[in-house]
């Protein structure tokens, strides 16, 4: 098990800040964040490139602040696919082999069961400018696969990649991942899909804090705070002010939104929190449409509502311009329900 004891960090750019968490072999934890959050800074810590501050790194309850790079048992996999050049993929992922005086025989067969994991058994001799982005990808995590290391860091390995590639590898990441049965996993990335998907857990990291920690499902489902809620939903969640009155919460110009529950008095300020697929074409809610954006196979409307702003998501590529009207209907048990300090009050909702 991989522990971090109220690790922080004293850069500058983007300081790590008393993060305490728990990280169990063979799982893949996915770390979920905007540019910026720290995801970065937090690997780049764990393996021993930035100093910290205070706290501790543990693994099995073994203290790794003072192990060298190459003692911490970690592989990384950047968002740069980087191979050397002049060495061919089988002789690419040799390479951290021979540098831990593995024998040349061992080496050459560990590797090509690497390769041969990711997919490349027939590309063992292609030179890294001869395949594809999504080749060479792969090679750099035969590479990072074959050391057999304890941990294994990935920072947003497919970030570069075009979509069709990415689609590919996320499908096929979870087999590849699985593999290292005796291995932590920690995977960044910007995008809450994909941290949904091949995540068993997930971190939500902000400002240098994790946020919160748990089954993806769970947080997307019931998550903590504002933050997390809109984080965790692509495209995010709207926001809009709203208060408590006769027992209902209510947006500022009074339409109802759902029943509130004991404990939350009249004229309580509350923010309501509108998930894109909360919305639906044909209500009696008037709204126009002041951007229409496509996202694969999906269109985002965004859309001005008698009560604030707020994003609809609809199946399919459908074509609006700026300023079409439309009515709409509001689903209100897809609400969700926020304390005007952020926290998640919606269970206290009937």
């Amino acid at each position: 098990m991989l522990t971090l004891e109220n690790l922080s960090t004293a850069d500058a750019k983007r300081p790590l800040a008393g993060l305490n968490a728990s990280f169990e072999a063979g799982r893949i934890y996915t770390i979920l964040g905007r540019t910026g959050a720290g995801k970065t800074e937090l690997l780049r810590t764990l393996i021993g490139l930035d100093p910290i501050r205070s706290g501790a790194i543990r693994l099995d309850g073994a203290d790794l602040l003072h192990r060298p790079v190459r003692a911490r048992q970690m592989a990384m996999v950047y968002q740069q696919f980087i191979n050397y050049p002049h060495l061919n993929a089988l002789q690419n992922v040799i390479f951290p082999l021979r540098r831990q005086n593995v024998d040349k025989a061992t080496a050459v067969a560990r590797a090509r069961e690497a390769l041969a994991l990711v997919g490349l058994s027939d590309f063992e001799t292609r030179m890294p400018s001869e395949l594809s982005g999504g080749q060479q990808q792969r090679v750099a995590l035969a590479r990072a696969i074959v050391k057999n290391a304890r941990i294994l860091l990935m920072d947003e390995p497919l970030a570069n990649l075009d979509y069709k590639l990415r689609e590919q590898l996320r499908e096929e990441f979870p087999r590849l991942l699985h593999k290292n049965v005796d291995g932590v996993i920690l995977y960044t990335t910007t995008e809450p899909g994909e941290a949904m998907q091949l995540g068993d857990e997930m971190v939500v990291m902000h400002d240098g804090k994790i946020i919160a920690h748990g089954d993806p499902g769970d947080l997307f489902d019931n998550p903590p705070n504002v933050e997390v809620a809109q984080l965790i939903s692509d495209p995010p969640i709207s926001v809009c002010d709203g208060r408590i009155f006769g027992g209902m919460a209510c947006f500022t110009d009074g339409s109802p939104a759902r029943l509130a529950g004991g404990g939350l008095h009249d004229g309580t300020a509350v923010r309501i929190g509108i998930r894109p697929d909360a919305l639906a074409i044909g209500g009696d809610i008037a709204a126009r449409v002041t951007l229409a954006e496509f996202s694969g196979s999906d269109t985002i409307l965004h859309l001005q509502l008698p009560f604030g702003q707020a994003a609809m998501l609809l199946d399919g590529i459908h074509e609006f311009q700026p300023g079409h009207g439309l009515d709409v209907a509001l689903d209100a048990q897809s609400l969700l329900l926020f304390s005007q300090e952020g926290a998640n009050i919606t269970g206290r909702i009937g």
